[in-house]
């Protein structure tokens, strides 16, 4: 793709970000987040679709914690790791424009986003995976940074009410749901990664056999 075309889709993709109207795609409750759906053109999503790698590829590392975490993902240690055809999407998300608008919005400056990938990437969850309910952890060992949002946008496009796999948010505690947000395909998530910030996954999957959950995760960092 043209460093110009990929440019306009990088600003398309930031201006949604900071036209995000409260209380419709921007929610202050129970933490800041942000649902952007239809976030990235239709050619451009699609194409990471088809891209995304078969759940048997050896790009997988299991992560099979029996009621805390049971999910595939990737382990890329630079952006030489990501797969031919997503490189794009991954540039777009981790560009100054991107990280401007995310900035605008949640109100946090100088945000970074993570060239070494730690825990961000691709992410499968099969039937009956999970995601226990928590907060993250928000030092980044390799340079010193805190985390402080997180990005997700799902590519699930046969995704069906009763499957599972909503993402959830919780209260300051962490012991009560307060949201569910289906993970509709090419739809973007954004959310404020702090010591309340409880989420997960409220009910194991039950999606079809032959179907999983797709996702891609990145973490955006400041000094402080």
């Amino acid at each position: 793709m043209k460093q110009s075309d990929l440019k306009k889709i990088a600003e398309i993709c930031s201006e949604k970000i900071k036209m995000a109207e409260n209380e419709t795609s921007f929610f202050e409750d129970p933490f800041k987040h942000v649902v952007i759906d239809n976030f990235f053109p239709d050619d451009f999503a699609n194409n990471l679709l088809e891209r995304f790698p078969n759940i048997n590829s050896p790009i997988w590392e299991r992560t099979n914690d029996t009621d805390i975490e049971i999910k595939l993902r990737t382990m890329w240690k630079s952006e030489f790791d990501i797969p031919d055809g997503m490189v794009e999407a991954i540039r777009v998300l981790n560009s100054s424009l991107f990280l401007n608008s995310m900035s605008e919005l949640f109100g946090i400056q100088k945000i970074m986003p993570d060239p070494y990938f730690s825990g961000g990437g691709l992410n499968v969850t099969v039937s009956g995976g999970l995601l226990d309910v928590h907060v993250d952890g928000n030092y980044h060992d390799a340079s010193g940074l805190n985390r402080r949002l997180n990005a997700i946008l799902y590519l699930n496009p046969e995704w069906q009410e009763g499957w599972g796999g909503e993402f959830g948010l919780y209260d300051s505690t962490g012991d009560n749901l307060i949201k569910k947000v289906a993970p509709l395909y090419n739809r973007l998530v954004i959310f404020d990664t702090n010591d309340y910030s409880y989420h997960g996954l409220p009910d194991p999957l039950n999606f079809p056999e032959d179907k999983v959950r797709k996702s891609i995760i990145l973490y955006y960092y400041t000094k402080e």
